[in-house]
């Protein structure tokens, strides 16, 4: 199946006791058995149930994977794959990342031994200098947060696959629609369910997608013992914020373009974050891995000025200021503030998070009514 096919059809089926072509919300703690241990695949619905059965099967379907695993965050899905790992063991992860990934690896997990190195993954080989017996896992997002880097996925899988270790991306950014990272040798896919895939700002939920058997029956036994797991209503409304991922994507990625450019063109603006540009640093990698470059911007103001950023923030009438992103309505953050703020401020700069760095979700809505929002907002400095 195509894509739009596989969004609408995969992983669901009418419902056999009724007929109905909704997936059920089964509302349920626990199953009736019919003798200890003989029951019809449901015991519990902690460990499983039919509606996030239906989802995981969807969800796993559009990265072009074996098994989808679902959890009741983003950040329950992280802290399950780092669990996969003992005290002693290092990860290496990307310097630019979702702070709260950032604060789960140094304020949850270094406690209890686990060594990460934050680095930069323009050139997967320098990577090398920080590989030992005790390397594990590449931890990588792209497009980044809030930097929109792009990390080659195909040298990166080489580059892991070469030194024995696991590659997970976290694809939150881009979608299933824009990027299948296991099809270029990841072996974890993550997703804030949160963000495009639920697509209504009405849902938290993490994903991760494997097709490794064995690495997918830890996983689930992480899911069920640790008990970070969805409850079966958002599980529903996930499943029908991704029959219509394929249209929104679309309208995502044309806004997203129509609003770089016209940033980029804006005398106050000083620089913009968008893999489309052909001066992008790695366009041509973007354009190789992705489908379309998304809705996600990131843009700085000439003369970094916090109070002028915080001018522009509480300007907007369309750009809601907010956390999350993914929505179909149209979200302004402060990196540096917000999302970001467990983050040092010298490391964040180091990157260039600068104070005045604003990252915009940009929406579904029409593309002129945002233009004069930005327009408007900007005349305020």
């Amino acid at each position: 199946m195509k894509f739009g096919t596989k969004a609408i059809h995969a992983g669901v089926s009418p419902d056999p006791s009724t007929g109905a072509i909704m997936t059920p919300i089964f509302q349920t703690s626990t199953y009736v058995q019919k003798s200890p241990g003989d029951h019809y695949g449901y015991e519990y619905s902690r460990t499983h149930n039919p509606t996030r059965t239906a989802l995981q099967q969807s969800i796993a379907a559009l990265e072009n994977g074996k098994h989808g695993i679902c959890f009741s965050s983003g950040l329950g899905a992280i802290d399950s794959v780092v669990k996969l790992f003992n005290p002693g063991d290092e990860i290496i992860s990307t310097n630019d990342l979702y702070g709260g990934t950032y604060r789960l690896f140094t304020k949850v997990f270094e406690r209890y031994g686990i060594k990460f190195h934050f680095v930069s993954m323009a050139d997967p080989e320098q990577l090398s200098t920080y590989v030992n017996e005790k390397t594990k896992m590449v931890w990588v997002e792209t497009p980044t947060n809030p930097m929109m880097n792009i990390i080659d996925l195909e040298a990166m899988a080489a580059f892991t696959k070469k030194h024995g270790l696991l590659l997970a991306v976290d694809n939150t950014f881009a979608s299933p629609y824009l990027q299948n990272p296991l099809d270029l040798g990841a072996d974890i896919v993550m997703h804030s369910v949160t963000k495009y895939l639920g697509g209504h700002s009405d849902v938290v939920m993490g994903a991760l997608v494997v097709n490794d058997d064995e690495l997918a029956s830890r996983l689930v036994f992480l899911q069920n013992a640790c008990g970070a797991t969805p409850g079966p209503q958002d599980c529903f409304l996930v499943l029908r914020g991704i029959k219509t991922l394929h249209l929104r994507m679309e309208r995502h990625c044309q806004n997203g373009k129509t609003i770089a450019a016209y940033l980029k063109n804006h005398p106050k603006v000083e620089k913009v974050y968008w893999p489309g540009f052909e001066d992008h640093p790695n366009h041509l990698v973007a354009k190789r891995q992705m489908r379309d470059f998304g809705g996600m911007i990131s843009f700085t103001l000439k003369g970094n000025s916090l109070d002028d950023a915080k001018k522009v923030m509480e300007s907007f009438e369309l750009f809601a200021l907010a956390e999350s992103l993914g929505g179909v309505e149209s979200l302004c953050g402060h990196p540096a503030t917000m999302t970001h703020a467990s983050i040092p401020k010298a490391e964040r700069e180091k990157v260039g998070l600068v104070d005045s760095l604003i990252r915009l979700s940009v929406g579904v809505e029409d593309a002129e009514d945002l233009k004069n929002d930005l327009a408007n907002a900007l005349s305020k400095i």
